[in-house]
């Protein structure tokens, strides 16, 4: 669908919508960065990461999962201008297509039909993403309880 939408003369390349070509180890976007843009792979694959907090003041910067061609993420600065939630980084070359929020709200304002199938495509996307981070929640939950010995405490 979104191919469709882009390739509409009304969302204009180079002012809705962007194409960029990347490297292995290109970083897209990092975390905290302010951003109003989502992406969509074109092609390649990237590496989504965030920093997380150790003891002592330690941090270490985690993969949570890979994207691949057709994935789309930045979603959470679809709306409004908003902070980077985790980097991405490329893990081969491709391409991905950077699309304007504001301006993509525009197009559906003009466009509900393909606002209504582009945002139910999205929460099923959301909603498989939290299914997985649950998962992972759950098994590193198992794996400090164990680590720490909490089972001869029950």
């Amino acid at each position: 669908m979104l191919k469709e939408i882009l390739a509409d003369p009304e969302f204009k390349e180079g002012e809705a919508w962007f194409r960029h070509a990347f490297k292995a180890q290109d970083v897209l976007v990092k975390e905290s960065d302010i951003g109003n843009t989502l992406f969509v792979i074109e092609k390649g694959s990237l590496r989504v990461t965030g920093l997380v907090g150790l003891e002592q003041k330690k941090q270490l910067q985690a993969g949570f999962c890979d994207l691949k061609e057709g994935d789309i993420f930045g979603e959470s600065c679809l709306h409004e201008i908003h902070r980077r939630t985790a980097t991405v980084t490329a893990i081969s070359e491709g391409c991905a297509w950077e699309i304007v929020g504001d301006k993509l709200n525009e197009y559906f304002e003009k466009h509900p039909d393909l606002g209504y199938l582009f945002y139910k495509k999205l929460f099923v996307i959301l909603t498989e993403r939290m299914k997985s981070a649950n998962h992972r929640i759950e098994n590193l939950l198992a794996w400090g309880l164990r680590a720490h010995d909490i089972e001869r405490h029950l």
